[in-house]
């Protein structure tokens, strides 16, 4: 049978996806694109704004055009929370939330036998166990995404993933430094820890930190690199700081979720930090690690947010002179408490507010890469883009180098020599062995 798929949504959602990928593949499926002709198609779904759902029901109603009688099979956040409005989707036939995706193969097959549709989505538990889903070969991509963690517990006011996701729940040392060599022996020289909440990794573990994987991650040769996709401020504490700064692996980017730069929305939020904090610990960072990069989440628009809390936060994006910024309108989240909260923002000012962020995103990272002109730089080279060869560097610049296919998954020495937009392009200098 032939199976296609579909991922919305976070880095955790690319890496559950890839794992059963990987699990149909090693059944003797085959693999096909999501716009062609399948006979089973599985979207990995997200709800953590409207936008997100909106869209993950566009991506499960499609395939039906290709196929009437295809089965669908739905998992994900999204389904988490609203498997029955997934199972009336004309095509799904299965429906499993954030647990037990490793028993897909097994629904399809109860499927197959019975002809009845599956709604296998089940409730978290405060004990929940991690679900181990484990990949061997990241294909297609040079940079391989880790998965350590699953679960959050800070429940800030206007998330839902505490609810879609369930409480923090840590992956085995042992499982992590497995899968990381099997990575690597594949050729993957870049390991990018993800996790609904990466740096709250240990936190359910009686003697084991996340400072403690980053030491033992770094003692596997052959990792050119170490990311951390996402760290929460609170969680840069001194010790995870100094295994940073020994480390040659872990790189000079940070992205640190701000969400907002207003004092009171802060605390609306239920974010667990004040400006102050936040601001003297990315002084600390600055002063610790050279050309470092820091990037940030942003929400505006939250409930109540007045046009002096957005300049407030405006000027203190500013100041802060992060790299780049991802910027997101409030989504009103059901089950939330910044739902029910009065003096819901105009979807108009949410959406100018919106504009003029990232109009203020584009010029600090133009700055920044003009700041980087005539720099040497490693990337490692990922993919072809048109005539040139595409990469980030350390810092995650996007890089466009002139070069020849046999670089691809190689670690490469640049030099940034002008800028195309988002892009920098830069001169090839050497290889490294890898």
């Amino acid at each position: 049978m032939k199976v296609a798929f579909y991922t919305l949504g976070c880095k955790v959602n690319a890496y559950e996806t890839e794992a059963i990928r990987e699990q149909f593949m090693n059944a003797d499926y085959e693999i096909v694109d999501y716009n062609d002709y399948s006979d089973v198609y599985v979207v990995n779904s997200c709800m953590v704004t409207n936008s997100g759902e909106r869209k993950s029901k566009q991506i499960i109603r499609r395939p039906i055009k290709n196929n009437p009688k295809a089965i669908i099979i739905v998992m994900g956040c999204l389904s988490q929370l609203k498997a029955k409005q997934m199972l009336e989707i004309p095509g799904v036939k299965i429906v499993l939330g954030t647990k037990n995706r490793h028993k897909i193969i097994e629904y399809l097959e109860e499927y197959l036998n019975n002809k009845v549709k599956l709604d296998k989505s089940e409730k978290l538990t405060n004990d929940e166990a991690f679900e181990n889903l484990e990949i061997y070969d990241f294909k297609n991509h040079k940079r391989a995404f880790l998965k350590i963690q699953d679960g959050c517990n800070n429940f800030c006011s206007y998330c839902i993933i505490p609810y879609t996701r369930g409480r923090i729940r840590s992956k085995s040392k042992e499982l992590i430094l497995k899968e990381i060599i099997a990575l690597v022996d594949k050729g993957h020289i870049e390991i990018v820890l993800t996790g609904i909440h990466t740096g709250g990794y240990g936190e359910d573990l009686s003697d084991y930190s996340f400072a403690n994987l980053l030491r033992d991650i770094e003692l596997i040769p052959r990792i050119k690199r170490i990311r951390i996709s996402s760290i929460e401020i609170t969680e840069l504490d001194n010790e995870v700081l100094s295994v940073i700064k020994k480390s040659d692996k872990i790189v000079n980017h940070f992205h640190i979720p701000l969400q907002s730069g207003s004092e009171r929305i802060l605390k609306l939020m239920n974010r667990k930090y004040t400006k102050v904090e936040f601001k003297d610990k990315i002084l600390e960072i600055r002063k610790l690690f050279k050309d470092v990069a820091i990037t940030t989440d942003v929400i505006v628009g939250f409930p109540s947010e007045t046009e002096a809390d957005f300049i407030e936060a405006y000027e203190f994006i500013k100041e802060i002179n992060f790299q780049e910024l991802h910027v997101f309108p409030y989504s009103q989240r059901k089950g939330t408490s910044a739902n029910k909260m009065k003096e819901q923002v105009n979807g108009k000012i949410k959406k100018s507010r919106v504009s003029s962020l990232i109009e203020l995103s584009n010029q600090l990272k133009l700055d920044y890469i003009n700041k980087q002109l005539g720099k040497d730089k490693r990337i490692i080279v990922e993919q072809m883009k048109g005539d040139f060869l595409f990469g980030h560097s350390r810092d995650y610049l996007s890089v466009l180098v002139k070069g020849t296919k046999d670089l691809i998954g190689k670690e490469i020495l640049v030099n940034l020599s002008e800028v195309d937009f988002p892009n920098s392009i830069a001169t090839y200098k050497k290889t490294y062995s890898n």
